[in-house]
């Protein structure tokens, strides 16, 4: 089978449509009709060459929802039909975090770009063309039957595409790592799809104050709308003395979801005694972050890290479903943007801007509802 499909072919190159031929899926493995793909910036890092390890041609693309349309020998979770959403996460199922229902942090990855077996399921020209995770940006992938997780068909498919990844990992970020209480504290760094996301989830938790800090004001009327109850500019000089303020003692969480190289020490600066940096953020290769151990041991601070939401895909995916057709998860006004397959690079360059909050590519329209 072949279909036109974005390729990224090297770094800070724009994407090029190629008509790639797609495999059968093999055993354990299962088709996925794309719907829709969100627009995620651990896929920019890969395309500014930010992550020196990615081989090319890859499809990119780690968020996402479709339809399966066929499935390989020993699948029997889902079945042709089925609506679901892709988790870049599926993991082996075998191994100690595996079984914790930590699939992210799982021991026994795959080799980067390729299925478990060490092949791909994309070729052009004769050529393997390698796979970003499950490659959501391609109108039709193949991935493991675990990175996939069957979902109410209630739940529009562009909107669930959210779920695969920017939704997952800011809740989670809230509700498994830190576990935010009523009348705690929240301030959230960086306000994209993860952000926005993390500061939903508190406001949700009954979290108070709940500081959103961007470095676009331009945001701040659909933050307040999302769950905040105040904003900071991250830009001003005195930010972490106005989130202090507004706290009136510092947070008791600081959700990091930026890699700008501000951010971190702002959310340190922020933090209450006992308070908690979560860092959520992915970082390009080589960064490292320092901070002063005598204000973590004189106030008790801590900093966690929280990779995919400290999540369990076919436990919390379905979850967020239940929470968004109860009327209690707003995926819609995550979106900012919305692009067509052609217009890829243009959806990167606007997350790049900062522009935009969540942006989604829209494969099949009458699906995407």
């Amino acid at each position: 089978m072949t279909v036109p499909t974005p390729v990224l072919t090297g770094a800070r190159t724009p994407h090029r449509l190629l008509d790639l031929e797609v495999d059968e899926p093999r055993d354990g493995e299962v088709r996925v009709r794309m719907a829709a793909s969100g627009v995620c910036h651990s896929c920019l890092y890969a395309m500014d060459g930010e992550h020196a390890a990615i081989p090319m041609p890859i499809v990119l693309g780690d968020e996402g929802a479709g339809v399966v349309e066929a499935v390989g020998p020993g699948v029997a979770t889902v079945a042709p039909g089925d609506h679901v959403v892709v988790s870049w996460a599926p993991g082996c199922g075998r191994c100690r975090t595996c079984r914790q229902g930590l699939p992210a942090l799982c021991t026994q990855q795959p080799p980067l770009g390729r299925m478990a077996d060490g092949t791909t399921r994309f070729h052009h020209g004769g050529e393997d063309v390698f796979h970003y995770g499950p490659a959501t940006n391609a109108p039709l992938t193949v991935v493991a039957e675990r990175a996939v997780v069957s979902v109410d068909p209630a739940m529009p498919l562009d909107l669930a595409a959210l779920i695969g990844c920017a939704a997952t990992t800011g809740v989670g970020a809230v509700r498994n790592t830190a576990r935010v209480r009523p009348g705690e504290a929240v301030a959230v760094l960086g306000c994209g799809g993860v952000g926005i996301s993390a500061l939903h989830a508190a406001a949700l938790a009954g979290a108070y104050p709940v500081i959103a800090v961007d470095v676009r004001p331009d945001k701040f009327a659909a933050l307040i709308r999302m769950g905040a109850t105040h904003c900071v500019d991250a830009t001003a000089p005195d930010a972490a003395d106005q989130i202090r303020e507004i706290a009136g003692r510092g947070v008791d969480y600081a959700f990091v979801t930026t890699s700008a190289a501000s951010a971190f020490p702002l959310a340190m600066g922020a933090l209450a005694v006992r308070g908690t940096c979560v860092l959520i953020a992915g970082y390009p290769d080589g960064v490292a972050l320092g901070f002063d151990p005598g204000h973590l041991l004189n106030g008790e601070r801590r900093i966690v890290a929280s990779k995919y939401g400290s999540s369990n895909p076919p436990v919390d995916f379905p979850d967020l479903v239940d929470m968004y057709l109860a009327g209690r998860l707003d995926l819609a006004a995550m979106v900012s943007h919305r692009w067509r397959v052609d217009q890829m690079d243009e959806a990167y360059d606007a997350l790049r801007s900062g522009a935009a909050t969540r942006g989604l590519i829209v494969f099949d329209t009458e699906s995407a509802g």
